[in-house]
């Protein structure tokens, strides 16, 4: 059974920090050292009690942001497997294409679900628009000049969206309330949190069946497996990389959507969680996508148990003590195989 909580049944609501704990994420709007990470640094402390523990709670708060950094580690994983590029301009992508999104909603009244499917369509072009004017047309590239280069598309965007709609927080019109709760036998979850999580498990699931059973999925493992036996069987891999940016586009889309309805709409909202995208694909594996979705889980959560039981104030760093940490011990990931080159 799953019960309504009405708001002002939750103890403690006008406490930023017992509303954490009740699942329901606020943003620190403090400006911190690093400016950006306010946009999507969720605070929490204290805890509601409404039945369920101090520890269930931060375990399924910790999901939802989990969830979202999966996504951003999908995204990277899919296109680093194929081409070996690490795609720094992913957040700003996502960012631009959330933009879009809440222009959509806000200034045309288009509904949500075609507001979504249209930021979809943008964003898969972005990414085929990124890999053909951007990448392909690189004269000589290096693995290291094209990751480079998408540093500097992650400029460009950011200064654009920076100029066009201004450094201004937003709130991103999201059809699930972000104050209403669900009551799971004791463990309280925000309406919010808890789609989120279901939200981001289907398009997981959606991958999956699509990378397993469509031709075209099997053409882009074949390709990451190995680019020149997939061309000598006929595999046009460059339109397959092409359309890998404007996979691994979408997913980051979905991603901005959520974070942005988690937290706040601003330029900087993404580049935090791109770092700790990053540190769930290294953490599962850079070339597992298995790996990456487990890897946002487990961060979502220890970030949010460390936050709750150790400190708040270095709660932002788990993610880089997790990336050194792995490189450490299993440089490969948790679910990546690891390869020894002989010479």
């Amino acid at each position: 059974m799953v019960r309504l909580l009405p708001p002002n049944q939750v103890r403690g609501r006008n406490d930023i920090f017992s509303r954490a704990f009740c699942g329901l994420f606020v943003s620190d709007f403090e400006n911190s050292n690093f400016g950006f990470i306010s946009s999507f640094e969720f605070r929490v402390s204290s805890f509601c009690f409404t039945g369920g523990g101090m520890l269930g709670q931060l375990i399924l708060s910790g999901l939802a942001v989990g969830a979202c950094y999966s996504l951003l580690a999908l995204a990277m994983v899919i296109i680093y497997k194929t081409s070996e590029v690490l795609n720094f301009a992913q957040g700003e992508m996502a960012m631009i294409s959330t933009f879009v999104a809440f222009v959509l909603l806000e200034s045309y009244h288009i509904p949500f679900l075609w507001a979504v499917c249209l930021t979809f369509f943008f964003a898969l072009f972005l990414g085929v628009f990124v890999e053909l004017v951007f990448l392909r047309t690189a004269k000589d590239p290096t693995v290291l000049g094209l990751i480079i280069i998408t540093l500097g598309f992650e400029m460009i965007l950011m200064g654009f969206a920076g100029w066009k709609w201004g450094p201004d927080q937003r709130s991103f019109p999201f059809p699930v309330s972000n104050v209403e709760t669900y009551n799971f036998y004791g463990l309280v979850i925000s309406r919010i949190n808890f789609w989120t999580i279901v939200i981001c498990l289907i398009l997981m699931f959606i991958l999956f069946l699509f990378f397993r059973y469509t031709k075209l999925g099997t053409a882009m493992r074949a390709t990451q497996q190995n680019p020149l036996i997939a061309r000598v069987m006929g595999i046009r891999t460059k339109r397959i990389l092409s359309f890998t940016w404007a996979i691994s586009s979408m997913i980051g889309a979905a991603a901005g959507m959520l974070i942005a309805a988690l937290g706040v709409l601003d330029p900087n909202m993404m580049m935090d969680p791109l770092l700790k995208g990053f540190a769930s694909a290294v953490l599962g594996g850079m070339t597992s996508l298995p790996g990456a979705a487990l890897g946002g889980a487990i961060l979502g959560i220890v970030e949010n148990v460390f936050g709750g039981y150790i400190s708040l104030a270095f709660k932002g760093v788990v993610a880089f003590a997790i990336i050194v940490v792995m490189l450490c011990i299993r440089p490969s990931g948790l679910l990546a195989r690891h390869y020894v080159k002989k010479v």
